[in-house]
């Protein structure tokens, strides 16, 4: 989409609106977690999957269910459990005796939108199964190999690993979701107005408010955003921080960080920039957008050391001290 600066403000302003009535849907079951909602969007728009870790109770499933409930849009879920197997994700084969042939039976994985509840309850073949789809929007059954549909993205959940029951998910599974988004505890205001409104029977209804065709016009107006060298540098430069902390005066972190973030993490920056400036209002993607997005680009993707560890750092610290070292243009 190559569009004049200021017929591309129009769409921006267009397309806005849209989004806005799908966020009034949400919120009509969704109390607060505006971030978690506006990560959402950004995944949807972006074409990238989303990990959503928090607590039970903290409505990270209702939420998914909610946007998916605004667009008129394919959309399945499927309760990660430990005795989960991988043709129940995607689909088997099944003997036909009457003709002595197969038939393919899909699994829910055939869908627009694949809520993955609780993902890492799931052994690691499961989880491995959808590695596949995530990077291929195919999938393979037997010798059988079939496209995804288009939109295609996983919305997953997972409870912080300390708990019981939980599988830490395979690193290369993690780098495939765009993003990582932790969910924490609503204010007390907000909790007061979810007892309002969830301790009764009848919930709203939401109706969906917009169709495929809608999400390729957002993602085309977005993809149009323009974005400079010169912030394309800045985000080469934190990701290559997280590779070699040295060259950046990060010495300090060259013994706490085990792998830096892979080439991916580039591009969904640069991607999850245009879209975090599109749903800001504006034509072109500042520094601000990155530092925006960074976290949670990167939270799942620069894995720590047991000396980072043993000092009780996370991810976050450091990503934090990345971002506020790295010259900013």
């Amino acid at each position: 989409m190559n569009v004049a600066p200021d017929e591309l403000k129009t769409e921006i302003e267009e397309q806005s609106r849209s989004l806005q009535r799908v966020r009034d849907e949400v919120a009509k079951v969704i109390v607060g977690q505006t971030a978690m909602i506006d990560r959402l969007l950004m995944a949807l728009i972006a074409d990238g999957h989303i990990l959503i870790e928090g607590l039970p109770g903290l409505a990270k499933t209702s939420a998914i269910k909610a946007l998916a409930a605004a667009i008129d849009i394919d959309f399945a879920r499927v309760q990660f459990t430990p005795d989960l197997l991988p043709a129940d994700l995607t689909g088997t084969q099944i003997y036909r005796p009457n003709d002595q042939t197969f038939w393919t039976k899909e699994g829910p994985i055939f869908t627009n939108l694949l809520l993955a509840d609780e993902i890492n309850r799931a052994p690691a073949k499961v989880q491995s199964a959808l590695l596949e789809a995530m990077q291929e929007r195919q999938v393979t059954i037997g010798d059988e190999t079939r496209l995804l549909p288009d939109p295609f993205l996983v919305l997953a959940t997972q409870n912080p690993i300390e708990q019981e029951g939980t599988y830490p998910l395979p690193e290369a599974q993690v780098d495939r979701f765009m993003l990582k988004v932790i969910v924490s505890y609503p204010a007390k205001s907000e909790e007061k107005e979810i007892i309002r409104r969830m301790a009764r029977r009848g919930l709203p209804e939401i109706q969906p408010v917009l169709d495929p065709a809608g999400i390729v016009r957002i993602r085309e107006v977005a993809d149009a955003v323009y974005i400079d060298a010169k912030v394309e540098d800045y985000i080469v430069d934190v990701v290559f921080a997280t590779r070699e902390p040295g060259s950046y005066g990060l010495e300090r972190l060259e013994n706490l960080i085990e792998y830096g973030a892979s080439p991916r993490a580039s591009i969904y920056m640069a991607q999850a920039a245009k879209v975090e400036a599109f749903l800001s209002g504006r034509t072109y993607v500042t520094p601000q957008d990155v530092k925006s997005v960074g976290p949670d680009i990167l939270r799942h993707r620069v894995l720590l050391t047991y000396e980072a560890e043993a000092q009780d750092l996370t991810s976050a610290d450091l990503i934090q001290d990345i971002f506020n070292t790295v010259d900013v243009p």
